[in-house]
C-alpha cells in the first residue's frame, strides 16, 4: 500500500527525479531562526535552492510567466487552505507566499485586516477562535507586535508561519537571503557580512544575525548608536558606528530600512544628513571588498540608505535577485510544515 505522505508530497511532472528531501522541523510552526538547529536551516535552503532552480529554469525570473505554475510543481498541499492575515501591509511577501502555496498545489485564502472585525475591537484571541472555524492547515501572520505569531501558534490548530511580528524576527527573509547568497556566492561559513542602517526596529537584522552567525558568518552592525538594540552585543556581533569603518572589506553589505513608523522621532537626523553618514553609494561601497555585493530586504528609500545607482548595479546589487528567491525560500517552508504532522 502506498503511504499516505509519499503520495501526498510526490513532486509532479514538473519537478526534477533527483532533488534535496523536503526540509524536516522538529517544531509544528515556523516562528523564528533563533531555536532551529543548523541542520534544519540548511535543510530549508536546500530544498529552497532546488525550488530556485525550477523557477529559473522555466524563466520566471525574466518576467515570462506569472511565476505560477500549471500543473503545480507538487501535491503536498492538494486539499489544504493556506490562509494569510497580514496586520501590516506587505504586498511583496503576501504575493510571495500566495504564490509559494500554489505552487505546491494549495488554496490560498487572503484576509483583508483593514475590512475584517480586527479593526473593529476584535482581539487577537477573538480572531484565533474565528480562525479555527474556518480550518486552515497553515497560518501564515504579519503582526505589528512582537510575540503576535507565537500567540496565535498557542490558540489555532493550523501550523503557523511568522511572516513577520514586530521587532522580533522575520524568518522567511533571513532564509531568502542566506539562500541568495548561497546561490551567488556558494557559501556562507566565513563571509563577512555587514548588516547596516536601522538595527533598532529591523526584525530582519534579528532573523539574519541568527542564521547567518549559525552557519559561520562574521557579522557587523553598522549603525547610528541611537540605533542599537540595547544588549546587541551579547549575540556575538562587531558593532560599527562609521559605515565606511563598519564595511572595510567585508564581502556582503546588507542595507536596512529606516522604519520611521516605528520611531519616536529623536533616533537619526535629517534624511539628507544620514545618507551623507550612513547611506551607501558607490564611493563609500570602495571601502568593502572588491567583489562585495549589495543587499536590501526592501522596500527601499532611494536616497536615504541608498542612491539609485548603487542598487541597481547589475554586478553588484542582489536586490531583485531576493524577491525572486522569496517564492523558492517560501515553499520549502510551506513544503516543510505540510510534510510534517503540523499541518496533518
Amino acid at each position: 500500500m502506498t503511504d499516505k505522505r509519499a503520495r501526498d508530497t510526490a513532486p509532479s511532472g514538473n519537478m526534477p527525479t533527483t532533488t534535496a528531501p523536503p526540509a524536516g522541523l522538529t517544531s509544528r510552526h515556523l516562528l523564528g531562526i533563533e531555536g532551529l538547529n543548523p541542520l534544519e536551516i540548511t535543510g530549508l535552503i536546500d530544498r529552497g535552492n532546488v525550488f530556485a532552480d525550477i523557477i529559473q529554469g522555466n524563466g520566471q525570473n525574466d518576467g515570462q510567466n506569472s511565476g505560477r505554475f500549471d500543473p503545480p510543481l507538487s501535491e503536498v498541499l492538494r486539499g489544504r487552505t493556506v490562509l494569510n492575515l497580514f496586520f501590516e501591509n506587505s504586498t511583496r511577501t503576501r504575493v510571495s507566499f500566495e504564490l509559494a502555496a500554489k505552487n505546491l498545489g494549495g488554496s490560498v485564502l487572503n484576509i483583508n485586516v483593514a475590512g475584517s472585525s480586527v479593526k473593529k475591537g476584535e482581539t487577537l484571541l477573538d480572531t484565533a477562535t474565528t480562525l479555527n472555524a474556518m480550518h486552515p492547515h497553515i497560518l501564515v501572520v504579519r503582526h505589528n507586535c512582537s510575540g503576535a505569531a507565537q500567540l496565535l501558534s498557542q490558540h489555532v490548530d493550523a501550523a503557523v508561519i511568522n511572516a513577520g511580528d514586530g521587532r522580533h524576527e522575520h524568518p522567511t527573509q533571513a532564509l531568502l537571503d542566506a539562500l541568495t547568497i548561497k546561490r551567488r556566492v556558494g557559501r556562507i561559513e566565513g563571509l563577512r557580512i555587514a548588516i547596516c542602517g536601522d538595527i533598532a526596529n529591523s526584525r530582519v537584522a534579528r532573523s539574519n544575525i541568527h542564521l547567518l552567525s549559525t552557519l559561520g558568518a562574521e557579522i557587523r552592525l553598522v549603525c547610528p548608536a541611537t540605533l542599537l538594540p540595547a544588549a546587541i552585543d551579547s549575540m556575538g556581533v562587531e558593532i560599527f558606528t562609521d559605515l565606511e569603518e563598519g564595511i572595510e572589506g567585508v564581502d556582503i553589505v546588507m542595507m536596512l530600512r529606516l522604519q520611521t513608523e516605528r520611531m519616536e522621532g529623536t533616533e537619526t537626523p535629517s534624511q539628507r544628513e544620514y545618507f551623507n553618514l550612513f547611506g551607501l553609494d558607490r564611493n563609500k561601497l570602495m571601502r568593502a571588498a572588491p567583489q562585495a555585493l549589495i543587499m536590501h530586504p526592501g522596500p527601499m528609500n532611494r536616497g536615504v540608505e541608498i542612491d539609485s545607482a548603487t542598487a541597481d548595479d547589475v554586478e553588484k546589487s542582489l536586490i531583485r535577485t531576493q524577491v525572486e528567491i522569496g517564492v523558492a525560500a517560501r515553499m520549502a517552508c510551506l513544503e516543510a510544515l505540510a510534510s510534517g504532522e503540523g499541518a496533518a
